[in-house]
Parts: structure tokens; C-alpha cells; sequence
């Protein structure tokens, strides 16, 4: 149960930490004092405005998890501002009732991810090089885990509190392992020969223009402030750095880690808090005469690390709950706790390692201290140099020469680039949306570009194209094409259709495909993890109706190959456990349990999320 922080890598605020973790929460700077009176918040939580940038920004990082699976764009935009939505309700909720999540915390669990480590160590390089590519600092990246982590710790406190029982377990089996007999025939579009008219092709070009669009494209000149490059500046001499090391030696200290074991008396349906007390002190009381390992292995209702003689490992703070983290902390090595209650239940803890905190001498970190003197150093003269571009491009609106000169930054030029998508400097949204923003797009320079914590840009336009669409003449075959295919599909569809209500009605299968020259496939036995026929169709299988009093049941499903399939249920039998299923009890009744308490979950965020102050301006403008 009390396993380490970074063993909750596939927990729902955890896969996928580079691409998911970043869509609810954004780190404000500078663009949060000068660009409030210019854009009005498109969604409100609370007292947290998000403005369509961070719309759009959701759903770039949401939609990053569908590729190529087919989803339907407009679902996914509603899917994506939804989660920005509960994210957000969630992160106020657990900020609201004290839960906290450390910064070495944060750091010591991001070095165990695999994406960040080289042979099996964290690689600083590598961290750098992905936090690059995403776009993200280091302390956006530490701050957003930390709020990932505590959203999680939120989560698993409801969803390992759940259970399944034997019944629970039984009736999944006799679903998962249904078995279904089916017969089905695929009706395909046919291809069509027979031209459209020179009206229909002249209303499909006007219904469907936003398919013959060329669009809205933007260069942009821009100067750029970055931290880094004011860092190279700051000079460094010996003193100055030991002076700094002394000053920040814990950022240079290895903390202090303590290995425990513990003897866990859980509290649930099965066992009330009193009972789970009185055997805590029992065992604590038998303690004095028997082996805590052996202990463990007996009495533990934690059954996984009882075999091990209740070991949990190290842990670093803010892995476990503070109630047993302060209570480890204040044991020496061997001694044992008083019962100590968690969400769990009572616990007995016991140190049996103890590694002291280790100062890293200077001269192991001297390259690190110098980095991070120069950053510290430089931090207030990157701010008065932000405050300096900002004061100069706002008076100066029609140039960026001015603050070029003031700064000593170069002018830089991008290339031409849309609303979605652009390079160099434009493949960051926030890039984009500026330059496309009312300020620019009339001569102005921007309001700087908050593109990192230490990385700030103002652009103006160079070249505007506005979005054309492309006259019919140059498309005409293109849109004769569409029109064929839609029509041929639809006369699939329509044809399928009938075929389904001629079932219904009685008709035989095979009757029906010799009469329209199609062919019947059997399915005996057809069970939900059979692969041998596309997953649309299998999924269409077990959604339909079982027959009643032996009368087969019908439904269609289209496949994206544009085939419109037919479907006829004729038997529907329950699964049975077999002995490999049996084997899997204990796995299956734990995972039962899991999705068991993730819908626990779910309901309460959607009651927190009922009882939340949520705004939306717009609905059709919180898509992107």
C-alpha cells in the first residue's frame, strides 16, 4: 500500500507527464501585469481566469494522447476544456485543504523517470534537452509536477480505499468472457461514374469552403531577452562563489534517508478502527519478545511488504503521509513507533537504516555553484531589462529598433506561419497567438512574450496574408470528388440500413446476401479479445442487443475504410472463469477495485466540480 511516489508512475496524474501534466496549470509572469486590460478570460475557476491561449494550449497537449486513433476533433476540444476545467477544481480543492508536496520531493522523483535518465541515471542533459523541447523551465516543470503529485496523492487516498468483492470479480468474468455467435456482410461504397451537375458542384464548393481555405499566414520580426544569455555576463571569482555555497548549502546536500519497515492494521469495511488500534498495541506489546520481520510476515494486513519483513525502503519527505514521515523522523535506527494512524489504518514504523545528510565539497559542485551564482546574480537585471522592453516597445509602438538599441539585442526575422502551426520561434503557441492578435495584426508592437520564466520576446508584423479561399476553378476536381464519395457512401449506408430492418423483420442472412451478390462471414464462439476483425466491428458486437426468445438481433457500424458492415446476433453465453482466470484472482479483484474507486473519484470531483464558481464566457470560444 505505502509504496514510494516514484512506484505511482501509472497513475492517473502521471502517464504521459510531459505532455498531460502541462495542460491544466500555467505560470504567470510578466504577460499577467501588462496584457490583463486587452483580453478578457474566456473560462473562470474560481479566481483563476484562463484566457483562449491556454484554451488552445489544453488541447494541443490533450490531443498530443489521440493521434491517429480517429477521435472526433470536436469531441476531443470539449474532452480537452473539460479536463482544464476538473484540473483546475481538483488543484484548488487539495491547495485548499493543506496538502503539499515538497520541492525536493518534486526534484527527487522527477530524477527516477525514465525519459530523463542516460544507463540508468538522471541525466541532467537529457532533462534540460526535454524540458527544451516542451517549451518549459525547470521551475515551471518542478512546480507543475509538485501540483501533479498532490492531485494524485488526493486520488489514490479515495481509490485504494475501494474493494471488490467475490461477486464483483465473478460477474466481470461473465462479461469479459462472453462469448457471442454472429454473422455479418460488409456493404462497400460503390464507385460512381455518373458526373455531378454544375449546380451541385457550385453548392458543395459554397456549403463546404472552409475544405478549399488557404490560410491566414504571418511573419514577424521580434527581439528577444533571455536570462541565460545576461548570466554569461555576471563575472565570478572564488570568494564570491564560496560565499555564495556557504549561503545555499542545502541546494548542495545530499538530506538525510531513512529506511523503514512497518506492520500495517488497516481500517475497512472488514475491520473498524478500534479493532485495527487494539491489535496495533498487541502487536507492539508482542514486539518485545518477537522479531519485527517475523512480526510483519505474520500480522501485517499489508501483505505485499510483510513477506519482506514489512520493508518499505527508503523514502525522501513528502513521499509518504506526514503522519508517518514525522514519526519515522523522530525514531532512531532499530527503534519502533507507538500505532500510527494513517488513511490506511494504524501502523507500528520501524528505522533499520539510517544515512546521514552529506555536504558535497565545493569543488565537486564548483561548476554547478558558478551556474547558478551568475543566474542569481543576473535575475534582477533580467527583470529591470524585461520592465526596460516593455517600456520602450510600448512607447516606441511602430519600431523595435528603439528597445534593439537600448538592449543591445539583435532583430530577428521568422518566416512565414499560421495560427497552428510555424518553426523556429513560431512553433511556440504563444508566438502564434500573439502575433495574430489585434495589436500586431494593426502595426503594433506586441506586449512582450512570456515564453519561459527567464525568455521573453516582442514581435510586430512583417508580412500578413489574410486566409483566401481558393476559387473553384482550381479545386473543381477536387470537390467533384468529395461529392462522389460522399454520395457513394451514403448509398452504403442507406443500402445497410435496409438490410438491418429486413433482419429485424425476420429475413435470413444468407438469403439477403445471395440476393445482393455479398458474402457472409460466420463468428462462432466470439469472444471480446479477438482480433481477427476490425475493432469497430468487434465493439458493435458486444453493444448490441442480445436476442430475445431466440429472435436474432441487427446493427450496423461503418469502418473508415467507408464499408458500412451488417451485423446479425444469434447467440449471446456467459463467460466462465477458466484456470488461468483463477489464477489472476487476486490481480483481477485488485484492478476491479481500482476502476471501483477511480468511479468513487470521479463522482467526487464531479461534486466538487458542481459546487465549484466555473465560468464560461463563450462556449463556441473556448474552442480553438
Amino acid at each position: 500500500m505505502l509504496t514510494k511516489i516514484r512506484e505511482k508512475a501509472q497513475g492517473a496524474f502521471a502517464i504521459g507527464i510531459l505532455i498531460v501534466i502541462c495542460v491544466p496549470f500555467a505560470l504567470w509572469g510578466i504577460q499577467n501585469y501588462i496584457n490583463n486590460g486587452s483580453e478578457a478570460p474566456v473560462v473562470s475557476v474560481g479566481d483563476k481566469d484562463f484566457y483562449q491561449r491556454d484554451v488552445n494550449k489544453a488541447y494541443e497537449k490533450y490531443r498530443q494522447n489521440f493521434q491517429d486513433m480517429g477521435v472526433d476533433e470536436q469531441s476531443l476540444k470539449k474532452q480537452a476544456l473539460d479536463k482544464l476545467i476538473k484540473d483546475e477544481v481538483l488543484l484548488q480543492y487539495v491547495h485548499d485543504t493543506g496538502l503539499v508536496v515538497t520541492d525536493d520531493s518534486a526534484r527527487n522523483f522527477i530524477k527516477t523517470l525514465p525519459y530523463f535518465q542516460t544507463d540508468g541515471k538522471f541525466d541532467d542533459k537529457q532533462y534540460k534537452k526535454l524540458l527544451s523541447s516542451q517549451r518549459m523551465s525547470s521551475a515551471q516543470f518542478v512546480s507543475e509536477i509538485k501540483n501533479a503529485l498532490i492531485m494524485e496523492q488526493f486520488q489514490r487516498s479515495i481509490t485504494e480505499s475501494s474493494f471488490a468483492t467475490k461477486y464483483d470479480v465473478e460477474s466481470f468474468f461473465k462479461i469479459h468472457n462472453q462469448q457471442r455467435d454472429a454473422a455479418y456482410l460488409a456493404v462497400a461504397p460503390q464507385k460512381l461514374t455518373e458526373q455531378p451537375s454544375e449546380d451541385e458542384i457550385t453548392k458543395y464548393y459554397q456549403q463546404h469552403q472552409d475544405l478549399y481555405k488557404i490560410p491566414e499566414q504571418i511573419s514577424v520580426e521580434y527581439v528577444e531577452l533571455t536570462n541565460e544569455d545576461m548570466a554569461k555576463t555576471v563575472e565570478v571569482t572564488d570568494d564570491k562563489l564560496k560565499a555564495y555555497y556557504e549561503e545555499q548549502k542545502d541546494q548542495y546536500t545530499i538530506p538525510e534517508r531513512r529506511k523503514i519497515s512497518h506492520i500495517l492494521f488497516a481500517i475497512n469495511s472488514k475491520q473498524d478502527e478500534k479493532t485495527a488500534l487494539d491489535k496495533a498495541n498487541k502487536a507492539q506489546e508482542a514486539l518485545k519478545t518477537k522479531d519485527f520481520a517475523a512480526l510483519a510476515a505474520e500480522v501485517s494486513d499489508d501483505k505485499k511488504s510483510g513477506k519482506e519483513g514489512g520493508d518499505l525502503g527508503f523514502f525522501n519527505a513528502g513521499d509518504l503521509e506526514k503522519s508517518i514521515e514525522d514519526a519515522a523522523k523522530a525514531l532512531k535506527k532499530g527503534e519502533v513507533s507507538k500505532p500510527v494512524k494513517s488513511a490506511f489504518g494504524y501502523h507500528l514504523i520501524k528505522v533499520t537504516e539510517l544515512e546521514p545528510a552529506v555536504i558535497k565539497p565545493f569543488d565537486s559542485v564548483k561548476a554547478d555553484v558558478t551556474k547558478a551564482y551568475q543566474k542569481a546574480q543576473s535575475e534582477d537585471a533580467f527583470y529591470k531589462a524585461g520592465e526596460t522592453l516593455t517600456e520602450v516597445s510600448y512607447q516606441n509602438p511602430d519600431s523595435l529598433q528603439p528597445a534593439a538599441d537600448a538592449l543591445k539585442l539583435s532583430i530577428k526575422k521568422s518566416a512565414l506561419f499560421t495560427k497552428d502551426k510555424g518553426e523556429g520561434i513560431a512553433a511556440d503557441e504563444k508566438i502564434r497567438s500573439m502575433a495574430f492578435s489585434e495589436e500586431v495584426l494593426q502595426g503594433n508592437n506586441s506586449t512582450p512574450v512570456e515564453l519561459s520564466a527567464d525568455r521573453i520576446a516582442v514581435l510586430r508584423k512583417l508580412e500578413h496574408h489574410p486566409s483566401a479561399i481558393r476559387e473553384l476553378k482550381e479545386v473543381k476536381q477536387d470537390v467533384v470528388t468529395a461529392i462522389l464519395t460522399d454520395k457513394a457512401k451514403q448509398l452504403a449506408a442507406d443500402k445497410a440500413q435496409k438490410i438491418k430492418e429486413r433482419l429485424l423483420a425476420g429475413e435470413s442472412i444468407d438469403a439477403i446476401a445471395t440476393e445482393n451478390k455479398l458474402q457472409v462471414k460466420k463468428l462462432v464462439g466470439f469472444t471480446r479479445n479477438n482480433t481477427s476483425v476490425p475493432e469497430q466491428l468487434n465493439q458493435a458486437i458486444f453493444k448490441a442487443a442480445k436476442p430475445v426468445a431466440g429472435k436474432p438481433t441487427a446493427t450496423t457500424v461503418a469502418l473508415p475504410t467507408g464499408e458500412n458492415i451488417v451485423v446479425s446476433i444469434t447467440k449471446v453465453a456467459d463467460g466462465v472463469m477458466s484456470e488461468e482466470d483463477k489464477k489472476k484472482m487476486d490481480l483481477a479483484t485488485k484492478n476491479i477495485a481500482k476502476a471501483v474507486g477511480q468511479n468513487e473519484f470521479e463522482a467526487v470531483l464531479s461534486s466538487l466540480q458542481a459546487g465549484a464558481d466555473i465560468s464560461i464566457a463563450d462556449p463556441k470560444a473556448t474552442t480553438p
